[in-house]
Parts: structure tokens; sequence; C-alpha cells
């Protein structure tokens, strides 16, 4: 039953087929280090993927109080045993020699160690002397897409409710603030309506954007299993890039950057001339239809044609395929959030399934995508800009209803105007307002827009930095004050996927050195700032990640998210549970909607929506006048050209993205020696003809260069569409000579040198897919080829000599088929969780 697979060369592993309507068979992935054997594990504790969002659950192998390898686990509803590339071999970034383990602080100029008590003495006397001298919008706090819960909600209630500040937000402003857009635009309320089990009921299954191949790679591991079974699904792919998402579609649309809108307005215009909507369903749920239907009249194949440069044929094709599926699954990722008019397309995809009823049944269904593992934690506990619980802003009831909660007055919570996005933030500090920045978990000296201004900004003495985190990051290095962090496996806590999967983590080792949770961090943060609420007593009551759970269930119940049915002891041993979950739904909630839009009446609604064009906000009264009912809104949107078009100097159309053996900025996954080696460093992708064009060749160094910055890459020659280049966005310089930045002799290395200030005005996410830009040969290979994979969507046109991507004996894994898995009832697998995770 088990059989060793290199996960490097073969990143989704062996199949195991499965029909329509059937469940997933289970197969357990396992990864130990060299010369360990299961029967020497000394403990398995329970645990879940910290490097994507798919929220793979698994058990950390302990031995000699060492983290020694992971195992899937079967018994879970996400990945039913199944592991990643990164989850099988991410861990041991937990014990790469240059973890963070004592304090920093800078002195004349440098970082130097120190304890606890000076760190946190200077961050807190800074702290006090801003709120004096200058009040509480001179302190932000931008945080990660990977704490846990627990944390998250505590950093909420110190920065809103102890600092008074507004400006708090999330990196999840950089991969998935348009998906909670789209859906408040659309529901009323954050919250993903499908799940990841409508795979196994989908007839057709669209990706909008959405590199799932690489992004959640155990999801295309089902699909691609659903494929290989009886009755397959037929995809839809809308993706410039020949990902292996495409390769195995049905249609593959590949339209220019930047015009996503055009291409989804054709869409329904076609379903909708065809007459394939569901007019019940639009008359009983939804306002708004005449209003789309008359915005999509002119967008007719033909004219997205001349738009997208995608045939009106191909678009008809696609066309008919969504509005004649049976069961319509959709998702969406960066290829439309981080992309021009971000949240106005993310809706359109919102109002395919509305027209067409395809929700809340199994099989039918629509996934606005998490980028991040924790993503969904952001938005729900309000590190991200909004208030937690999904409460409105502009609602005084959902501000006097949080403030009872926390028991203070609801003027101490800021809600005077929008919350403070994370751009902005970092504008507030290049001008001066904005003078404490606290950056937890985060790396924005290389995730961020237009790299060379976000290091002048954190370079500025007026601006006093504290970095939270695991490693000497480009980020740690400029800050003033760095607090050493410990990481998933090393501490316990919650954490939710995109499809609202509620997981525990527990604690499996101690972390190194003087290292510390972040839940610790803030929690000691909060007791030294001596934050108090309206009747003098601590503002912050709870002093461990599960009194903190319990705390955010009290800030949660009867909200969309509501935990109140969730316990740390509940989801110790068994499988991850879907929010809501509650006394009326005790086994947690699969799909949302299944009986009418609950959240969008203008009492209950988490936001009372913007302008699609501008970002403008609507008020109560516009939206209680245009939806007294609380139905789901059909919201149209024109399309527009992007801000920044190809031309003579910059003839190129730039896109950035990841890569499926790194995460974020290789903080963790550059320190994985069978992840760093699949993907060693940066590339750029041309097509043949664009490569032809320019005389070059497969891995002859090239500069990519915009008005902004440039950087020197290997080429990479696909079957990428011609005119657009891509560069994965994933490379810094904490590990080059250059240390975390370039310098005079040094050429850029991080696409962040050469992407634009700019962002969705609705969203806020910043618009890393549209640059205009020039490709331009340095120097011939000399022999040296790309270092980008041959597995993935970098895989190199057939006529390229390109050595194929392994990751050889070290990269080997068993796979193992379990023999108690019940294919009828979806079942099996009791006893392999192991201590700590036994049912």
């Amino acid at each position: 039953m088990d059989r060793e697979v290199d996960r490097i060369a073969r990143p989704w592993g062996g199949r195991t087929p499965y029909g329509r309507h059937r469940p997933w068979p289970a197969r357990v992935d396992t990864h130990l280090s060299e010369g360990v054997v299961p029967e020497e594990v000394d403990r398995w504790v329970q645990a879940a993927s910290i490097l994507h969002s798919d929220g793979d659950a698994m058990d950390i192998a302990v031995r000699n109080d060492r983290i020694v390898g992971v195992r899937g686990r079967a018994l879970d509803r996400v990945n039913h045993g199944r592991l990643g590339p990164k989850d099988l071999f991410g861990w041991q970034a937990n014990g790469a020699r240059d973890r963070l383990t004592r304090p920093l602080v800078r002195e004349d100029g440098r970082l130097v160690e120190t304890d606890w008590e000076t760190a946190m003495g200077r961050v807190v006397s800074r702290s006090r002397r801003l709120l004096e001298e200058r009040g509480p919008g001179s302190i932000g706090f931008y945080t990660s897409g990977q704490l846990f819960l627990e944390e998250y909600y505590t950093l909420a209630v110190l920065a809103r409710a102890g600092i008074g500040t507004n400006h708090l937000d999330g990196n999840t402003r950089l991969c998935t603030s348009t998906a909670a857009e789209a859906l408040k635009e659309s529901f009323g309320c954050d919250g993903q309506p499908g799940s990841y089990d409508d795979i196994d009921h989908a007839d057709v299954i669209a990706l909008f954007g959405h590199n799932l191949a690489e992004t959640q790679p155990v999801q295309w591991m089902r699909i691609l299993d659903r494929l290989a079974g009886g009755d397959p699904p037929r995809l839809v792919c809308v993706d410039p890039r020949p990902t292996q998402v495409a390769r195995r579609a049905t249609v593959h649309l590949a339209p220019r950057v930047g015009t996503n809108l055009a291409l989804l307005n054709a869409l329904l215009h076609e379903v909708v001339r065809a007459g394939r909507v569901d007019t019940a369903y639009i008359a009983a749920h939804t306002v708004g239809f005449d209003e789309l239907k008359a915005r999509v009249a002119p967008c007719t194949p033909e004219w997205a044609e001349g738009v997208c440069d995608v045939p009106a044929a191909r678009i008809r094709e696609a066309a008919e395929i969504l509005g004649t599926a049976d069961r319509l699954l959709s998702t969406v990722l960066q290829g439309v959030y981080q992309s021009h008019q971000a949240t106005a397309a993310a809706v359109q995809v919102n109002n395919l399934h509305l027209i067409r009823g395809m929700l809340g049944r199994p099989g039918a269904g629509v996934l606005q995508m998490n980028g991040q593992p924790t993503a969904q934690n952001t938005r729900e506990c309000g590190a991200n800009g909004d208030l937690p619980g999904f409460r409105n802003w502009q609602n005084d009831e959902h501000v006097a209803d949080l403030a009872r909660v926390w028991n203070v007055d609801p003027k101490t919570i800021p809600h005077y105007g929008p919350p403070t996005h994370a751009l902005q933030m970092f504008r507030y500090a290049e001008q001066g307002s904005l003078r404490m920045l606290w950056i937890s978990g985060t790396n924005p000296a290389v995730s961020l827009p237009e790299l060379s201004r976000i290091r002048s900004i954190l370079a500025q003495e007026r601006l006093f930095v504290v970095v939270q985190d695991l490693f000497p990051t480009e980020t740690a290095q400029l800050a003033d004050v760095v607090l050493p962090a410990a990481t998933w496996g090393e501490k316990t806590g919650t954490f939710t996927n995109a499809d609202r999967t509620v997981h525990l983590c527990d604690k499996a080792v101690e972390p190194p050195g003087e290292a510390r949770p972040d839940l610790d961090i803030f929690l000691d943060y909060a007791r030294r700032m001596d934050f108090r609420d309206k009747d003098g007593a601590p503002l912050v009551t709870w002093h461990d990640p599960e009194s903190a759970f319990e705390a955010w269930k009290r800030c949660s119940a009867g909200r969309p998210c509501d935990y109140t049915g969730l316990s740390h002891a509940g989801l110790r041993g068994g499988s991850g549970v879907q929010w809501p979950c509650n006394d009326q739904a005790p086994e947690g909630t699969p799909r949302l909607y299944g009986e009418g839009i609950a959240w969008a009446h203008p009492d209950l609604c988490e936001s009372y929506g913007k302008d699609l064009v501008t970002g403008a906000t609507v008020e109560v009264v516009e939206y209680r006048s245009s939806n007294p009912d609380g139905k789901a809104v059909l919201k149209a949107a024109d399309y527009l050209p992007p801000h920044e078009e190809p031309g003579d100097a910059y003839p190129f159309q730039l896109t950035t993205g990841r890569t499926l053996y790194h995460f974020h900025t290789r903080t963790k996954t550059g320190r994985t020696p069978q992840l760093n080696a699949a993907a060693p460093d940066v590339w750029v992708e041309a097509s043949v003809e664009d490569a032809q064009g320019l005389d070059a060749r497969e891995g002859d160094l090239m500069e990519v260069a915009t008005p902004r910055g440039s950087l020197h890459a290997r080429l990479r020659v696909t079957d990428i569409r011609p005119g657009l280049l891509f560069v994965p966005f994933h490379y810094g310089y904490w590990d080059t000579p250059a240390g975390n930045a370039p310098d005079a002799g040094t050429p850029g290395r991080a696409a962040n040198e050469t992407t634009v200030t700019d962002w969705d005005p609705v969203s806020k996410q910043p618009l890393f897919k549209t640059a205009a830009a020039a490709l331009r040969l340095l120097e011939r290979s000399g022999g040296a080829t790309s270092p980008a994979p041959t597995t993935t969507a970098s895989a190199p046109h057939r006529t390229t000599d390109a050595p194929p991507t392994e990751g050889g004996r070290a990269a080997r894994v068993t796979e193992t088929a379990d023999p108690t898995w019940d294919a009828d009832t979806g079942s099996g697998g009791e006893g392999r969780g192991g201590e700590g995770s036994g049912t």
C-alpha cells in the first residue's frame, strides 16, 4: 500500500481516482528526516499547514524534543491525508541557523542583542510618548497572514481599544482584501459561500486568475483525481500563463493583463443573451439584474476580443460551458485580485453564480480564495482594517455592540472614517504623521510595491520601527527594535482556511532561545501599557491561547463567523470544522446562502458597499433604499483601460506571482533545502516570439526594467502569451551578499523593485500585475540555465533544452493509501492521529 515518490519532481504525487458525488479517497503522505522511521517518533502532535491557504491537516513528528517530520491526517475534511511540497518540507526552516533567539535594539546605527526588558521598555516608552505628544494616529500596526486567530484578535483589541488607532492592517491587503471586498459587495458580508467539498460534485470548475496547482496544491490533487475518475468535470481556466490548470482545461482563455473585467462582462453577456439564467432565483434573492443586463448588453465576444486579445469563438465556448453547467464551482485569486479593476472583476464572478442560482448546493458555489494560511482570521478578527466579527464601522449599533463586548466607550473605537489600508499607512509614515510602525510576521521591504520607496520610508530616523519575526529579514535589518517570535510547531493556536475550516495547531516543541509566541508578546505589551476598560479593569483579560479563543468566541457570538460551538478541546483529535458553528449548526456549516442571503440586510450587513469604479463609500440611506430587504446585489461595472500601458520605451506588460515551491518572501521556504533547490533564484519568463525578437535564448541574463526600477534574471522561454513577462515575487536579498537591498554595484533581484504604487480603488489591494516594462539582453548564458522549475507554469517551451526539476532522495515521500477508508461514507483512518491527535 506504500510507495515512495519524489515530491519535487512529482509535486502532486500519485492519483487516487474517484467519480462525481463520491467521497475523495484518503491517502496519507509522510516525510521524516533522513534515518528516522515512524517507530522512532516519540509523539505526533496535531497541526495544519502554515505555508498556503489550504489548511492541510497534519501531525508533527517529534523525537528528542525536535521536529523530525510530518504526516497528513486522513480524518481531515480538507486534505484527506495529503500534503503539498511546502507542507512536507517547510518545517525544516524552524531549525535554521539564523533564527532570531534574542531581542535586538539599534545602537549607533547597528542592531545589537539585548534582553526582553530593555527591548519592550523601548517599545512602551516610545508608545507612551507618542500618545501623549501626537495622539493615537501616530502609531500603526502592520501584521501578517501567518499568525493565529488568538494573536490577531489580541492585536485588534490592543490597537483599536487600547491605543485607539485606525492604523491597523495586514499583508493580506496584498493578497485577499479584494476577496473580502467582493464578498461584501455581493452578499453584504465576508465569508466564502462555497466549500472545498464542492470539487467532488461540480460538473464544471472555473478558475479565474487562479493557479490552483501551485497556490493550493492539495486541492489541485483533488481535481486531478476527479479528472482521472468517472464523470470528470470540465475546466475553464482564465490565465495568461500556460499553467498546469490551463493545460488540463477544456477551455483556456489567456487575456491581456488588465482586461479581466472586459472578459467577464462578455461571458455574462453571452449567458444572459442565451437565456441561461435562473429567473426565479434572481427574483427571490437579488437586486440589480436589470442594470447588470443593460451594462453587459454591448459587451459582445467580438468587442471583448478587441480588448482582451482572446478569440470571440473561444469566449463563446467558455460561456456555453458556464451557462449549461449543472453545478458550477468557481474560484478566484491573484490574477484577478492584483490586477486592474480587481474588485469589479471579482464581483462579476459572484454575479455569474447569482444569475445562474449556483449557490448553497453541493458542487454549486464560489470561492473568492485566500493566498495566505490565516488571511481569513485577519478579516474575522479585525486585524486587516475591518471591525472584529464582520461588524460595520458605519453602523453605530455595530460599534456599540463591539464596545459592549470590550466594555469600553464606543468613542474609544475609531470609526470616524474607513480603516487605514497598508499603503496609506506607509504614505502617512512617509509624510511624517505616523511615527511608530509595529510590523509582525511580514516582510514589506520585499513584498510591497516600489521597494526603493518602501526602504527609504522604513529607514527614516523619525519613524520608530518594531519588527516581530523569526529571521533577520530585509525589514528586520531596518528596524529599531527586533522581537524574536516563535512559529508554527512552537506555540498553540487556531487558524481558518479559505473555505472557513477552523483547525487547531498544537505546540510540539519549545521555541529556540528566548523567542516568544506572538500572543505572549502582545499580552506583555498590553500589560506594560496598562490598557484599561471603562470600569478600570484590565482591557485584555485573557492570558493564554485557550482563554484568548474563549474571548474571541464571545466577540463572534451572533455574528456571521460565529465560533461559539467550537473550542480547543473540541478541535483536538478530529477534523477541522467550518464556521459558523453554534447551537443551530453544532457540526459546522458546509455552505452559505443555501436558504437565501442571510447577512445583506441594512441592519446586519458588514458593508453598504462602494462604487466599483471610484471606490466611493455607499451611505446607509442609499443602500437601504436600493436593498431594503437585504438581498444579494448584482453590481455591474464598465471596463476602463489600465493606468499604465506599454509604449515605445516599455513595450511589454509585466506580471508577478508565485511558484509552487516558495511562499511569500522565502523567509521559510528559502531556508528549506528541497524547496530552495527546486527554485533557487529569480527568473523572467517570455514567449518564444518575444525571445526571438530579442535574439535571446533560455538561460541568458536579462534586465527587466520599468519606470521605477530594474532587476536582473535568467530567461525562461515558455508558452506564455506574447507581450507578457512574468517574474516571481519571492526573491529578496537576505541570502545574497547585498544583505537587505541592492547597492550601486548589485543589480536588483526583487520583482517589486519594478512594480507600481497603485491600488484597486475599492479593496485598496496593490496592482502587482499591470506594469509596463522593457526587457534587455545583458549576456549570453555561457551554459547557464534558468533556475525556473520545469514542473509548473514556468515549464519551458517544448523546444527548449532545460534540465528537469528533481528533488532526489531527500525529496522522497511515502504515500500510503488508507486501507480503512470507506469510499461510500468518506470515513476511516481512526487511530492514525497518534498522541495529541487520536480520536
